[in-house]
């Protein structure tokens, strides 16, 4: 199923009769019967989770770390066996080594302290050939690190580098391949599973095992989704007499359990923090919250049908400006209608209109007039690549001139096929940027530059080294945290530093990442933007 094609949400309410009379008997009863309904209850009760850190919240754990035991004796010291049942998730993977090119030991020679720490660490803007390659890594199937323990903290950090990226189907069919049995990776299931619609299995396994609930709050929703109404009501006054969920939280789920009863009351306001939960249960009871703003993995839930067009259309292009929905679903909005206003977006998607009937039609000439201006359009959305995925084998096949024959060229180079097309400029007549032509072709070292990143570049080409410590890394088998460091350098120099350009390039070309440092470079030359 699409990503964008999200299950409609649907309340479980009683028949009116029965929910008012069993809301006002239950607040009475409820303190009386407390510890029953604890015990269908999350073990520990969490936090809310904020807008900002939903994705990265663990749980507590009460072991302390003891001091390293002193040597007793001569003898073999007795072997530590994990239960199977307990080994890590840290190997489970969507991707193979011979899809993802990777070997499968990318991680077994690294602590896994340090690469939780990399992947957690660097959450900077990049570039499109970066972030598609980093949800690789964060998605190949490898051996597990030293020291990885059951808890799974390299898988978790995964999943969550994926969500921040936007890749919510991708991080749910990871942690579904993993099995999601422990309260950690439970919650980033259940989280995932309202954010794709999918929460019917997450409830019924929340409803089996209750000992998983990462909150109150999702066990009283997993109830009612299950159809015991009767117990989600009773635990919400409960817990809220109790006060283990806060007076927000009571507020919102009464609404749920009961749109009813408070079809006159004033809308409620929007919480201060977001979760998965709440941002479900607001549209559950007809008072959806705005996307914009929290994080990207809740901008899928705006690409439903009965959204407004203007709201699909800024979800759409958040998420294709992170390669996190395929090129087509952008394609798919910006032409749904004619844009009834203008400026802005509506401008964007009447620009992509004109160039997607010009093209439909086969007429050159109205490409050639219509292609710059949904250019410059895709720039200011910063969806280029997307767009050139789209587009670049049409405009590749056509006669264009001028203005548009140098578009259509950028745009070749920055899709799949950029190789084949540097092929092509380089043999042509007409002069078209020798460098990115050299850059696609690998060579660009062969071209008189003067610009800093034109330079940088140039630099890693010709030959210069990884810097010591990276190919110490490598050296020494750590292959995936060498890679997590260039990136890192590679980050710093999209915003400025052309020696840590130059750096991480090196690093992608001595582990025979060329692709990557081919397309990495082209797009720092042809988007010519800074973070």
């Amino acid at each position: 199923m699409p990503i964008s094609a999200l299950s409609c949400f649907r309340p479980i309410s009683q028949p009116p009769h029965r929910r008012w009379s069993a809301l006002s008997r239950l607040t009475q009863t409820s303190a009386v019967l407390a510890l029953v309904v604890l015990t269908t209850g999350p073990a520990v009760a969490r936090d809310p989770l904020s807008s900002i850190d939903w994705l990265s919240q663990e749980a507590v754990s009460a072991a302390n770390l003891a001091e390293a035991p002193v040597v007793q004796s001569a003898l073999p010291p007795d072997i530590e066996v994990m239960p199977l049942d307990r080994l890590s998730k840290d190997p489970v993977g969507l991707l193979p080594s011979d899809v993802t090119g990777l070997p499968h030991n990318i991680w077994s020679a690294s602590n896994e302290q340090d690469i939780v720490a990399l992947i957690r660490g660097d959450r900077r803007d990049s570039l499109p050939a970066i972030v598609a390659f980093v949800k690789i890594l964060m998605q190949a199937r490898a051996d597990p690190p030293l020291g990885a323990g059951p808890d799974g903290a390299l898988f978790l950090a995964r999943v969550d580098r994926l969500v921040e990226l936007g890749a919510v189907e991708q991080a749910q069919a990871l942690i579904e391949l993993a099995t999601p049995d422990t309260p950690d990776v439970f919650q980033r299931w259940f989280d995932l599973s309202l954010l794709t619609g999918t929460e019917d299995a997450a409830c019924r396994a929340m409803n089996a095992r209750p000992e998983l609930a990462p909150t109150y709050a999702a066990r009283i929703f997993c109830l009612a989704r299950g159809g015991q109404w009767p117990v989600a009501v009773l635990s919400l006054n409960t817990h809220r007499v109790l006060s283990d969920i806060t007076a927000s939280e009571a507020d919102i789920l009464a609404r749920f359990l009961d749109p009813e009863l408070f079809e006159a009351a004033p809308p409620l306001p929007a919480p201060s923090q977001v979760t998965p939960l709440t941002f479900r249960l607001f549209e559950a009871f007809g008072e959806p919250l705005i996307t914009r703003g929290l994080p990207l993995a809740f901008a899928h839930a705006d690409l439903r049908g009965n959204n407004a067009w203007r709201a699909q259309l800024e979800a759409a292009e958040r998420l294709a400006r992170q390669g996190a929905v395929p090129e087509n679903v952008l394609q798919k909005f910006y032409t749904a209608r004619r844009p009834a206003a203008s400026g802005g977006i509506w401008d964007r998607a009447a620009a992509i209109i004109r160039l997607d009937s010009a093209i439909e039609a086969g007429d050159p000439q109205e490409v050639a007039r219509s292609l710059p201006a949904a250019w410059d359009a895709m720039k200011q959305a910063r969806t280029e690549v997307a767009f050139a995925k789209l587009y670049s084998n049409a405009l590749q096949a056509m006669d264009l001139r001028g203005e548009a024959d140098d578009i259509a060229n950028r745009v070749g180079l920055l899709s799949d096929d950029y190789r084949a097309v540097a092929a092509r400029l380089a043999d042509a007549q007409d002069p078209f940027d020798p460098f990115l032509i050299a850059i696609a072709l690998g060579q660009p070292q062969d071209v008189a530059m003067i610009s800093p990143r034109a330079l940088a570049i140039q630099a890693a080409f010709d030959g210069a080294p990884a810097p010591v410590e990276l190919q110490n890394l490598v050296a020494n088998g750590k292959t995936g945290e060498a890679m997590l460091r260039a990136i890192s350098l590679f980050n710093e120099g999209f915003a400025g530093e052309a020696r840590s350009l130059t750096d991480a390039l090196a690093l992608f070309l001595l582990l025979e990442l060329d692709d990557l440092a081919r397309r990495a470079a082209l797009e720092l030359m042809i988007l010519d933007r800074a973070t």
